[in-house]
């Protein structure tokens, strides 16, 4: 823009500042907002089109790391699924995908997040409720039964025994003569936000990175089609952090994997391209999607600058959104339904490449099979009928979005540079400097929502009388004991002395420095269980205590 222009423009909105002085006189602003008021052409600093924006596909990306986005192809539905056993599951994902889901989302129960089985004693009561209880290949040959791996990309939200699950997913696929580099999807694997946002940790950190850089070695060899993990920004959200601070963070825990990596000997551009996200997509409408094209950019100058890494896909931010659980509510769950769809929209205008949307009824329990299929009906209704998917970045070159991009790149950068400071994100986290940011921010939230500065229809505002019995979805107790059954009938059948054996090589590798993938891949197959698995990894690398020094 030439000084003549900038000129024109800041004595035109010189004027209009004058005249809403006089209009907030006589109507005062009805609450504090986070949003700009208004921008213009002057809040775009950067005069560099194709260095700032620039076009789809081509770097850094900012309106999309494909050049036709989805007039080629939509991005894939998914629906985070999975509960009480690996039969009702396989039920609930069939029925999905005859109803048009295009990926799988495996949701799994509590003790299999933390590594034990379903007969450890701390694991009554929680067997089946959250997820799917898995305990053994056993199961997972059932979760997938009739369930084609060469023909569906699956996403498993597991962490700390993330090598263990994609070890029995890997015998899963050859058990029906699909070979590992057949298989497509996403293992989570994104320990570090664990210690921050959500506690399913079981090894300390240092072992756990281990785990992870043995699994982009072996993917990197083995599984090329294969997502390495999914950094989690999305949990960062959910936890209380702002749109800046779920960028920020989740891209300090990345740059640690990824120096790991590189410190343990593998090439960047031989890993990178595998390394995928998960981000939320919140309340408002127009942050979501300025936050993912803002995402976009810094990562791919972050992958560049940073890492020297040459190629495109290395490059890229590929990534799963998922609508915010966290600002859904109890009261009046039909507003969900509203408040999902903008969520979804935010993800589509923002670029996504693959979606899960929560259901109506989150808040109450687990998704009825209804309010599953309402949840893909409305991806598919966006797909299809509202025009948001026929137009590449359709919001790209807006002042507000421009303006709103730029200030999340800028404010999320500064998050990293300080978090450099301190020694990087292990350190941060150690320091309790991430967790603290997190917790402020969601106070500030709460605050705003307890003095009514954010309303939030049917809680704090318009609220109705309810007395109207929703139908929800329940686990059974009766889920706990049948795993258990399932359990001794399985530890009787199988060769106990293969099993020793197995479990004996995986302590003894633990012990060395080798990659641990082939040791867990023979164990699974062997039959032995996920806690008997953990168990002789923690033995090896001990646990992680909440509080302790790394």
């Amino acid at each position: 823009m030439d000084d003549i222009n900038k000129n024109n423009i800041s004595e035109s909105l010189k004027k209009w500042e004058d005249k809403v002085e006089q209009v907030s006189a006589k109507f005062p602003e009805r609450k504090k907002f986070n949003m700009p008021m208004l921008c213009t052409p002057l809040d775009n600093v950067d005069g560099d089109y194709n260095n700032s924006i620039g076009f789809p596909g081509m770097y850094p990306f900012t309106r999309g790391i494909q050049p036709t986005m989805y007039r080629g192809r939509l991005w894939t539905m998914r629906q985070y699924s999975g509960f009480a056993t690996a039969a009702e599951s396989n039920k609930r994902y069939k029925y999905l995908l005859q109803q048009g889901q295009t990926g799988l989302s495996v949701a799994l129960d509590l003790p299999t997040q933390i590594g034990y089985d379903s007969d450890y004693p701390l694991a009554k009561g929680e067997v089946g409720k959250v997820g799917v209880a898995i305990d053994s290949l056993a199961d997972m040959e059932e979760l997938f039964e009739g369930i084609p791996l060469d023909k569906v990309s699956t996403s498993i939200t597991i962490n700390a025994p993330a090598a263990v699950l994609l070890a029995m997913y890997i015998a899963v696929g050859e058990k029906q003569g699909v070979k590992p580099n057949q298989l497509k999807g996403t293992i989570q694997n994104d320990i570090l936000k664990e210690y921050i946002a959500r506690g399913t940790y079981i090894f300390p950190p240092k072992p756990s990175m281990r785990l992870i850089t043995n699994t982009f070695e072996y993917c990197a060899h083995n599984i090329p089609k294969w997502n390495v993990i999914s950094v989690g920004a999305y949990h960062i959200r959910e936890a209380g952090a702002n749109a800046v601070q779920e960028v920020a963070f989740a891209f300090a825990n990345a740059i640690a994997y990824i120096e790991a990596a590189v410190k343990a000997g593998l090439n960047v551009d031989d890993f990178a391209p595998e390394i995928s996200w998960i981000f939320t997509a919140h309340i408002n409408l127009f942050e979501e999607v300025a936050k993912f094209r803002a995402a976009r950019r810094l990562w791919a100058r972050i992958m560049k600058e940073r890492f020297g890494a040459t190629s495109a896909k290395s490059q890229m931010l590929r990534f799963h959104v998922h609508t915010a659980g966290s600002v859904l509510t109890a009261q009046q769950p039909d507003n969900n339904i509203v408040r999902i769809t903008w969520q979804a929209l935010a993800a589509v205008l923002g670029g996504t490449q693959s979606l899960a949307i929560c259901a109506k009824d989150e808040a109450l329990s687990l998704p009825t099979e209804e309010s599953a299929r309402l949840a893909l009906r409305t991806q598919q209704l966006i797909a299809h009928e509202s025009g948001a998917a026929d137009s590449i970045d359709p919001l790209g070159g807006s002042y507000l979005i421009e303006s709103l991009t730029d200030q999340i790149e800028q404010q999320a950068l500064a998050y990293i540079e300080k978090i450099d400071s301190m020694g990087g994100a292990a350190a941060a986290i150690e320091q309790g400097y991430m967790q603290q940011e997190m917790s402020l921010s969601a106070y500030e939230y709460q605050k705003r929502i307890e003095l009514k500065e954010q309303v939030v229809v049917g809680v704090n505002e318009f609220v109705i009388n309810e007395n109207q019995q929703q139908e929800t979805l329940s686990v059974s107790p009766e889920v706990g004991r049948m795993q258990s059954e399932e359990l001794k009938k399985l530890k009787s059948a199988r060769d106990n002395s293969q099993v020793l054996a197995s479990l004996t090589n995986l302590k003894n590798a633990a012990e060395g420095s080798e990659n641990l993938m082939p040791y867990l891949i023979e164990a699974v197959k062997a039959y032995a269980t996920l806690g008997e698995i953990c168990s002789v990894l923690r033995t090896v690398f001990g646990e992680y205590k909440a509080g302790s020094k790394y």
